[in-house]
């Protein structure tokens, strides 16, 4: 789980980032757009002003502009102009009392170009500086008050925006990702199914016909050619058992009727009997797995005295054999199964740690409650399974090649995981450092209700 929400975080802030990037970069673009904009038109408007007093000053020279600007200053919006003509040290003109400090004259014509930013009573102004024939020196300005207002409310809203943008992008990002990794994490789900032995499982098909579709129509073609392979596995082998136990059984009773009690005939007996014990394995196996997921012959099983009594029952052979025996279960926890196939599973399991431990090892089994299920472990501190066994260590016939001349045939956990799969349950391998352990969660069952 902690891996798929790392996967959702990245997907929502991956599609999140994206949409921030591509939306700040267009806002920003827009904004040096606008700046660029309200800059020209301010310069525009102060070029406009010089080009009427230079009409007008080529027309009647200095009377005509020193006219012109006490009209433009009796008719302009206060603090928005500044217009000043003097006379080498004094005023002849202008909403100025005297000229700013540290204003320079650059030029001498009504030139925009050369337009110096400064501020006089806290006001930034735009303006041009000339000093005209005869020592004239004469300024025009324009207010930048309203220009750097209109920037900074710009600034303002493309902050407002970037944040709700970030609020729906991150929306965006988290349906995103709900909506692909729903979908992956619907396949997972699918396969977790599969690997816990389920080659039914299927998913609805989906609404519309894209990548994901396809995948899943191939995961379930070959799920499909899977079972069928399956099946007809199966179906061999229970054809092979059915067909060679009954001729078995006949062999047997006949030898058992024959007048012949030597050595050699009851090592042919009891290697038939070992046949016969094959084939019962396989078709108890067979048996189970048809019954995987059905109700019906479920009934309420009080595990922890079924536990008790298997333990009881295979503790003196365990000791026989110089094993030590411990039992640690929690009383009255009931599951919903089949009695005799819930022992056996139980009898397997105790016979294969008799069987591979050695005398000193110590075999433990236990029952105890654990976040809504019932957990069933046995443990033992035998050799265990060798680590390349424990991939197909479920599967029929499976044993390890040190093992080869220990009775057997591999069908045991093979007959535990039937059973576990019959009942709901789920067969876990915990780590151990010594031996082998082996839990199987079971449904909880509540007898009461």
């Amino acid at each position: 789980m902690r891996r798929a929400r790392s996967a959702s975080l990245r997907v929502t802030l991956l599609v999140a980032s994206g949409i921030i990037l591509m939306s700040v970069a267009a806002m920003s673009v827009q904004y040096r757009v606008t700046a660029a904009s309200l800059e020209a038109r301010q310069s525009e408007m102060l070029r406009a002003d010089l080009e009427a007093f230079a009409a007008l000053y080529q027309q009647r020279r200095i009377v005509a502009l020193r006219q012109a600007v006490e009209f433009r200053v009796d008719t302009a919006p206060a603090q928005q102009v500044i217009y000043l003509l003097m006379d080498r040290d004094r005023k002849l003109a202008g909403n100025l009392a005297q000229w700013p400090a540290g204003l320079a004259v650059n030029g001498a014509d009504f030139a925009p170009d050369g337009a110096q930013e400064f501020t006089y009573a806290g006001v930034p102004y735009l303006g041009v500086a000339r000093e005209l024939p005869g020592g004239f020196p004469f300024l025009v300005a324009h207010s930048r008050a309203e220009t750097l207002a209109t920037l900074a409310d710009l600034r303002r809203l493309i902050g407002w925006v970037a944040l709700g943008l970030l609020g729906v992008s991150l929306l965006a990002g988290w349906g995103v990702s709900r909506a692909v990794l729903g979908r992956i994490g619907r396949l997972n789900r699918l396969a977790d199914q599969v690997a816990e032995g389920d080659l039914s499982a299927r998913l609805p098909r989906p609404a519309t016909q894209d990548e994901f579709a396809t995948l899943q129509d191939h995961i379930h073609n070959m799920l499909d050619r899977i079972e069928a392979l399956n099946r007809a596995t199966h179906r061999l082998s229970d054809a092979i058992a059915h067909e060679l136990r009954t001729p078995l059984n006949r062999i047997q009773q006949r030898l058992a009727d024959l007048p012949v009690d030597t050595a050699q005939a009851n090592e042919i007996r009891g290697e038939i009997r070992s046949a016969i014990r094959v084939f019962d394995a396989l078709l108890d196996i067979s048996a189970a797995e048809a019954a995987q997921g059905q109700r019906p012959g479920l009934v309420p099983v009080n595990l922890s005295e079924l536990a008790e009594q298997v333990f009881d029952l295979y503790a003196p052979l365990a000791e026989d054999h110089g094993l030590e025996c411990h039992l640690q279960i929690t009383p009255d926890l009931w599951v919903l199964g089949e009695r005799s196939l819930l022992a056996q599973l139980l009898t397997n399991l105790l016979e294969n740690a008799i069987k591979y431990c050695h005398r000193g090892d110590a075999i433990t089994l236990s029952l105890a409650e654990q976040n809504g299920r019932h957990l069933l472990q046995l443990s033992d501190t035998g050799p265990g399974i060798p680590e390349e066994l424990r991939a197909q260590m479920f599967e029929r016939f499976s044993r390890a090649e040190r093992d080869r001349q220990t009775a057997g045939h591999g069908l045991g956990l093979a007959l535990v995981q039937a059973i576990a799969a019959r009942h709901g349950a789920k067969l876990l391998l915990p780590p151990t450092s010594k031996g082998f352990a082996i839990v199987i969660s079971c449904p909880k069952l509540d007898p009461t209700a």
